[in-house]
């Protein structure tokens, strides 16, 4: 029952992000912070920084972010996570999947032994969920190539270095403010800073030049037409 309970509060949850019905505003940002003994540390890889239902879906941690920027070795958990590709790729994609196997295996297996409603059952699926996660493994594998070339919206990955935008807020210094980019017709909000630090007012016509180490905001310079 609790797995039932819980595949459809997710079948639920997909339905409704994929109608767009709901429009939450979340400061949900995500990035590995390898100084604080928590280990990750959330920052926004999404340009413009607040996200809606819909992204939460796709909240990632990318591998490179784990592995490549840590100074210490990684906790058995971090290895579990990477390993069974709940980074990677889009949590809540890998999340689903983990949960429709195991509920599957469950249902399939104390149907067969007519154990479902005793205890017998219970321990049945206690023990599913470790060869849940290793199916689901081979399961979502196929998809690591899919999600690594698509951004958020399912659509090919913006480039943003060289493009043309508007200052919605002043910058100067390490002040970081917004910007916003027009994209093929579709209006963009992306973090900024100044280039070299000179003060840059708002509504200031801005060129992109390059992008962060981090990846989370671009570097700017003023743009006369």
């Amino acid at each position: 029952m609790v797995l039932t309970i819980l595949l459809i509060l997710l079948i639920i949850y997909w339905i409704i992000t994929m109608i767009g019905g709901l429009d939450f505003d979340f400061d949900f940002d995500v990035e590995v912070d390898m100084d604080v003994d928590a280990d990750i540390d959330i920052d926004s890889g999404i340009e413009g920084g607040s996200m809606d239902f819909e992204d939460i879906s796709n909240a990632e941690v990318n591998q490179e972010d784990v592995v490549g920027k840590r100074r210490k070795p990684l906790k058995w958990w971090q290895v579990l996570l990477i390993y069974f590709n709940f980074v990677g790729l889009p949590f809540m994609f890998t999340f689903t999947f983990w949960i429709f196997i195991w509920w599957f295996i469950t249902v399939l297996t104390t149907a067969i032994t007519f154990t479902y409603d005793n205890f017998i059952g219970f321990v049945i699926m206690l023990l599913a969920f470790f060869p849940a996660l290793f199916i689901n493994k081979i399961v979502t594998n196929p998809f690591k190539g899919f999600f690594k070339n698509l951004n958020k919206d399912g659509d090919a990955p913006i480039d943003y270095l060289g493009r043309k935008g508007t200052l919605l807020s002043s910058i100067s210094e390490d002040k970081m403010g917004n910007a916003e980019i027009k994209v093929d017709g579709n209006t963009m909000s992306v973090y900024v800073k100044s280039l070299t630090g000179e003060p840059l007012p708002y509504g200031s016509s801005i060129l992109i030049i390059k992008r962060s180490s981090d990846h989370n905001y671009f570097l700017v310079q003023t743009y006369n037409d």
